[in-house]
């Protein structure tokens, strides 16, 4: 897996140092951002190859923040995975619609929320041939040999 940039939104100091430090542990860039308010900015000057945000947060709510976030030209693309220990039915429903791509419930199990990430980060690079190949990409090309494959007619040297 390639170093990514990772942008958390959070206000908790501890949810910080365990993202922070899952994330460093797995080969990322972690830049934490403790209120919403500068968020958006904050993301503008890190460019993220992923935001990681809390759905419960002062002044300017996760849902809110995702919303800006899926507005702005320069973000618009970039993944969102949102982390929120209020998991009340029609939550994921209503952060998916926000624009996030992922949703994990708090207290969060490490292997998943490492697996979310990775996943995100594959997502975000499908479009990019130097990265690993998607499996949508394995059916890509006939059955047929090229010019110049082996399997056409023999050619006799």
């Amino acid at each position: 897996m390639m170093l990514a940039k990772i942008l958390i939104v959070e206000d908790n100091a501890l949810n910080i140092k365990l993202f922070c430090d899952l994330l460093a542990a797995h080969g990322h860039k972690p830049e934490a951002v403790t209120d919403s308010r500068n968020a958006l900015d904050a993301a503008r000057q890190f460019d993220p190859d992923l935001v990681i945000t809390d759905i419960q947060l002062p002044h300017v709510s996760g849902l809110d923040l995702i919303r800006m976030i899926r507005s702005d030209e320069q973000l618009a693309s970039v993944p969102i995975m949102a982390v929120t220990a209020y998991s009340a039915r029609g939550d994921e429903e209503r952060i998916r619609a926000a624009g996030a791509q992922a949703y994990v419930s708090k207290p969060i199990s490490v292997v998943k929320f490492a697996q979310t990430v990775d996943d995100l980060l594959r997502a975000g690079n499908e479009e990019d041939p130097t990265g690993e190949s998607p499996a949508s990409w394995a059916n890509e090309g006939g059955d047929a040999p090229g010019d110049g494959e082996p399997g056409g007619e023999e050619v006799s040297g």
